[in-house]
Parts: C-alpha cells; structure tokens; sequence
C-alpha cells in the first residue's frame, strides 16, 4: 500500500478543512502543526511503509509537549499504525482461552504497545519492533498469569509454579528420570515443603466439570459415565453430619440431668457406675435410664421430631 502523501499546506487546503466539521478538522489541524502527514486510516498502512513513517513520528514525538493536541494526534497515529505488531503477537496466543477472549487479549497486548511507545527512544537508532514485541508479549502472558488460574493463587506461587516446571524439564533430561521433590528443591535453592506447596498449588491451573463425560477408557466399564460417576467414593462423614443435626434438637428437649448423663458417658466415658456416684443413683438405675434414654433418641431420629414424646426417663429414678 503506498504511503498516504502529506497533505499540502495551501491556502486552498486551508479554505477546505474549515468547511470540515469536527474531529477531522481537529485532527488535520494537529497534523499541519506537527509538520506531519495527516493519514486517515493508520491501521491500513503496509507494515514496511509504516516502519518508515514511524521514524518521522517518534522524532516529532520526542520534540513536542504532552497534553498537546499535535503530541496526541502523533501518538495516537503511532498506536494505530503499530496495531499489527499486537496482532502478530496476539497469534502465539490463539490457542489459550475460547474464541471470545481473543478481544480482551488484543486491548491487553495494546497496552503493552502503548508503554514502548511511551518509553522508545528514537536516537539510539532501534527497530521499534524489538522494544516494542517483548512488551506486547509480556502483558499478554502477565494477563493470562493473573486471570486463567481455575483457583486463585498467590502470585508467589503462580511463579514457583513455572520455576518447577521449567527445573522439571531440565532434571529429566539431566537425570534421564522423572525428579523428585528432593531434587528439585536442591536445583532451585528451596526447602521440600516449599517444593510441594508449589506442586499443589498447580493443581488449580485447570479445572474440570465432574459433570463432563469421561471418555479416556474408550469402551470400557466407565464409556457413558461422567468424572463425577467414575470418580472418588461416598464419604461416610456426610451421615453422621446428618445424625447430628437431626439428634440436635432432640437433645434440646432434655432435661438438664438427661444430658448430664449422656455427657458423662459419651463425653467423659465415665463408667455407668461412676455417673450412678455423681447422680446419687445405683448403677442398675442409670443402666435403665440410659437404655430408655437411648431407644427414645434412636426411634425419635426416625420420626417427624415435631411429633417425638418426650421420654422424662431420668426424672422418674
């Protein structure tokens, strides 16, 4: 694509951009005051061409004031002409994420873009395009360090994460096995509870839905199941939380000498003729009470609690 030609400084010319309205005006007269070509579309301008046009507009950047109009409009045409580069960026990063986070990981890496801008200094006499790429890279992967995690993690250890893996790689092929946590702690100067944190915190890089079919035996016993089928086992716990929140309001009813006998035998484990002693009854009388007891609390958690008869074993001994 040919470079867009300067736009001549004529009377004529000045006539004509008075007769235009707006931003366009604003922008032509920007461009005429930095001594600059006006180019109206900067995103179409050939990437060879807009390497040479950048020269002349990092020059003039450095020369003129910020907040002024003509350091806005170079700028900004800088940013637009350079787009490409994010894009050509934004291509080693296709593969991470769905489709619909490509737009967030181009405005990312135009950040990035816009702080090589800011910091290129032209005399050193630079390709833009080596300053600039290691910028744009490093905010695509800073944004996908900070937001792809499925658990969110301390960045201390989102970056002991890539040191592992990269020590990995290294002692595998060093060692010719898989290293161990030993290993790795001596390659990277770290104790082995730090390896290990670093190890589990891994973990919660990637996720996985328990409800996805779990297709990795092909046509075996678990072909049709989900992870969630096929995975982990019944965690007897979740009854007993069960029992004790419907025994919970059951032992509310009691009376303060019934739930001072269970706590002495279930919470003590006091004998039953230790509790006869610290209740002034006989052994025989706190093992029917308890009987009682118990067989009301077993056939009460089996019924609507609403409807359960208070058993008042204790206050007849």
């Amino acid at each position: 694509m040919p470079v867009p030609a300067p736009t001549p400084l004529t009377d004529e010319t000045d006539t004509r951009a008075t007769a235009v309205p707006g931003p366009r005006r604003s922008a032509e007269a920007a461009a005429r005051s930095a001594g600059l070509p006006r180019i109206d579309e900067p995103r179409e301008v050939a990437p060879s061409d807009a390497r040479e046009l950048s020269k002349a507009f990092f020059k003039r950047l450095r020369e003129l004031s910020e907040g002024t109009p003509e350091y806005q409009y170079v700028r900004n045409t800088l940013i637009e002409m350079n787009a490409s580069l994010v894009q050509y960026a934004v291509r080693r990063f296709r593969g991470r994420g769905d489709g619909g986070d490509i737009e967030d990981i181009v405005q990312v890496g135009t950040i990035g873009l816009i702080k090589a801008i800011d910091r290129f200094d032209p005399t050193r006499e630079n390709e833009f395009s080596t300053l600039a790429m290691p910028y744009i890279t490093g905010e695509i992967k800073r944004h996908f360090r900070d937001t792809s995690w499925a658990v969110r993690v301390p960045r201390r250890l989102q970056e002991l994460r890539i040191d592992i893996a990269k020590a990995k790689e290294e002692l595998t092929v060093r060692l010719d096995r898989s290293p161990t946590v030993a290993d790795l702690a001596a390659h990277l100067d770290l104790t082995d509870e730090e390896v290990v944190e670093g190890l589990v915190a891994a973990n919660g890089h990637t996720s996985g839905s328990l409800d996805a079919p779990h297709s990795e035996h092909g046509d075996g016993p678990t072909e049709g199941h989900t992870l969630a089928d096929v995975m982990g086992e019944e965690e007897p716990a979740m009854e007993l939380v069960e029992d004790i929140q419907t025994l919970a309001p059951l032992l509310e009813r009691l009376t303060d000498r019934e739930r001072r006998m269970l706590q002495m035998r279930f919470g003590e484990e006091l004998t039953q003729a230790q509790i006869g002693a610290a209740l002034g009854i006989s052994q025989m009388q706190v093992s029917r009470l308890l009987t009682r007891l118990l067989a009301h609390l077993r056939t009460s958690m089996l019924e609507d609690p609403d409807t359960a008869a208070h058993p008042a074993v204790a206050g007849r001994s």
